[in-house]
């Protein structure tokens, strides 16, 4: 173990001198209280180390032990439910040993070493196993298989294979050359797992918002982002997507949020119901928490703990959704440390490497066929929250995320004012992905899907030309075809649009629900301009009753909308057509 002693404190950064052999990204224990570090540049002799907690008291002269190893995560089952801070320590053993507070110096073991679990072997003795071949399983929560895999790097044929019940610590396949294979392995923070075959990404990620699905979908493996001022509906947005979006496991990153936000997710997520499987959202759920009250330069590490656990589920073959709750905090946290290591800033202060750090952490997401023997694809889709400052699009955590980013979310303050939620706008908002995905959505929801999805788009594009000439010369100055399209864009915006969170019926659309929602409000549009031309009077067209019927479609539960509004497609054809024949 190499040994210094502090030479200057800045903050959160610490020049430690006499570390001679260190190296880049080693965890170092810092102080009399062995204050958890990363170094972070080598001048000489001199490592210049980000701790990763409270500087406060720290003196000159206090040694420095470096363990000449990088941040390591430890991967195993019983980490489904767990609750971590930005360097994988376990909150809730903290909270029950210390208190309230993190205290300085502290660790834990980021899983259990007291609780048993039962492994079933998948090999014999005599197989040849080689990196990422699953050797057992372990029945980690109700419906989440833990998959025992051989570690990246290690190969060889099976000597011995134990089955039981064991801990994470206990080997349960030796290899022939000394080989041990334990219910848990490690894995450098910084450092990406491979994977055998990255895949195109041509499976959608549902989300079950209709805005989302329909209009601005994103693929399994894809990464968007989700912008928006204060209040506009960040955070309720991504426990919306983890609650039901198409994942079989959720990364939720509390990266520098307020307290009482991150407080709000720790009491609400254990007590969320998965709609999936009827049990505690939390079986299927990680959450990395890193308050914004916490030392600054955990914010960073938090980031990597959180994309190192979701490769992990993927190499089982396991969908997973990450959820980062802000990477603006992030982004401050880098820019932060950036300055206290007095390097040249960037654009706002930010450092130059920042767009840089992004793209290596978005591009660590995505669809793959995992290491192993056999064909196991898996997936991971990343959901960045960015909070610009004022809602200021064009700052640089927003433009640079969106160089990279193959989504754009946008949360109007607008629309969170006239209390229109989720506050996506539709004007702002764009996908990459929709061109790879559209195939399967013809094959799996309707032939027609997409020009119905480009109709509808450009009925809400063409209500913004409407609403200047609108503000102009006032409403009862535009043609009868012009206040049909205001009339339909209404709907969409109210009848469709618009989605209920807290809704037992309207939380969750299906994408065949969607389709059909949409293709009535669209036949509405159509037959009215039929009836138009025939010279019905719009407002005779406008006050039908069949209106109230199709503002009620959100009430409609995904397994009775196949029959009831595909009744009310063809009742709309037929009452508004039947207006022109008298």
């Amino acid at each position: 173990m190499i040994e210094g002693t502090i030479a200057k404190v800045s903050g959160p950064v610490v020049n430690a001198e006499g570390m001679a052999g260190a190296k880049m990204y080693d965890i170092t224990r810092v102080g009399d209280l062995g204050l958890i570090g990363e170094v972070v540049r080598l001048d000489g002799e001199t490592a210049i180390v980000q701790v990763y907690e409270d500087t406060s008291g720290l003196q000159v002269g206090e040694r420095v032990e470096c363990t000449e190893e990088p941040l390591l995560i430890e991967l195993g089952p019983g980490l489904l439910s767990s609750i971590y801070d930005g360097i994988q320590r376990r909150l809730v053993d903290i909270a029950d040993e210390y208190g309230d507070f993190v205290v300085r110096g502290v660790t834990t073991q980021p899983l259990r070493r007291d609780r048993l679990w039962k492994f079933e072997a998948m090999v014999e003795r005599g197989d040849e196993v080689g990196p990422g071949d699953v050797v057992g399983e372990v029945q980690e929560t109700v419906h989440i298989t833990h998959r025992i895999m051989v570690p990246p790097g290690m190969s060889g044929r099976v000597s011995e294979v134990k089955e039981g019940e064991f801990n994470v610590d206990q080997v349960v396949v030796r290899l022939e050359g000394g080989g041990e294979i334990k219910l848990h392995q490690t894995w450098p923070a910084r450092v990406p797992r491979p994977v055998k075959e990255k895949l195109n990404p041509t499976v959608p990620f549902i989300t079950g918002t209709r805005i989302l699905d329909t209009f601005f979908p994103i693929a399994q493996g894809g990464y968007s982002i989700i912008p928006g001022g204060f209040g506009t509906g960040k955070t309720v947005t991504e426990t919306t997507l983890a609650k039901w979006a198409d994942a079989d496991i959720v990364i939720y990153i509390g990266c520098g949020e307020r307290g009482n936000e991150i407080t709000e997710v720790l009491a609400e997520f254990p007590s969320l119901i998965d709609p999936k499987t009827g049990v505690p959202l939390m079986q299927r759920t990680i959450l990395v928490a890193n308050t914004s009250n916490m030392p600054v330069a955990a914010r960073e590490a938090s980031i990597y703990t959180g994309i190192t656990l979701a490769e992990y589920y993927r190499d089982m073959g396991y969908n997973v959704a990450l959820m980062a709750d802000s990477t603006s905090r992030w982004g401050e946290a880098l820019r932060e440390v950036s300055g206290r290591l007095e390097e040249m800033p960037g654009e706002e202060g930010y450092p130059a490497y920042l767009a840089t750090r992004l793209a290596d952490f978005y591009e660590r997401c995505g669809r793959a066929t995992c290491l192993g023997s056999d064909e196991r694809p898996g997936s991971i889709t990343a959901i960045g929250a960015v909070s610009p400052p004022g809602g200021d699009f064009s700052e640089p955590m927003t433009q640079n995320s969106l160089r990279i980013t193959g989504a754009f979310w946008a949360l109007d303050t607008s629309l969170a004012y006239r209390r229109h939620f989720p506050a996506i706008s539709w004007i702002k908002s764009y996908t990459l992905y929709l061109d790879q995905i559209e195939q399967w959505y013809l094959k799996n929801v309707s032939e027609d899907w997409r020009a119905l999805r480009d109709k509808a788009m450009g009925l809400l594009q063409k209500e913004v030309e409407l609403q200047e000439i609108v503000q102009l010369v006032g409403p009862d100055a535009l043609p009868d075809f012009a206040k049909a399209v205001l009339e339909t864009t209404r709907m969409l915006r109210e009848d469709y649009l618009q989605q209920f969170a807290f809704s037992d019926t309207d939380a969750f659309c299906s994408l065949r629900k969607g389709y059909l929602m949409l293709k009535v409000i669209l036949t509405y549009y159509d037959c009215l301009e039929e009836a138009l031309v025939q010279g019905v009077a719009l407002r005779q067209a406008t006050e039908h009753p069949i209106k109230n019927e199709i503002a009620r479609m959100k009430e409609i539960s995904s397994e009775e909308a196949e029959e009831r509004i595909s009744d009310l497609v063809e009742r709309v054809q037929s009452e508004l057509r039947s207006l022109s024949e008298w």
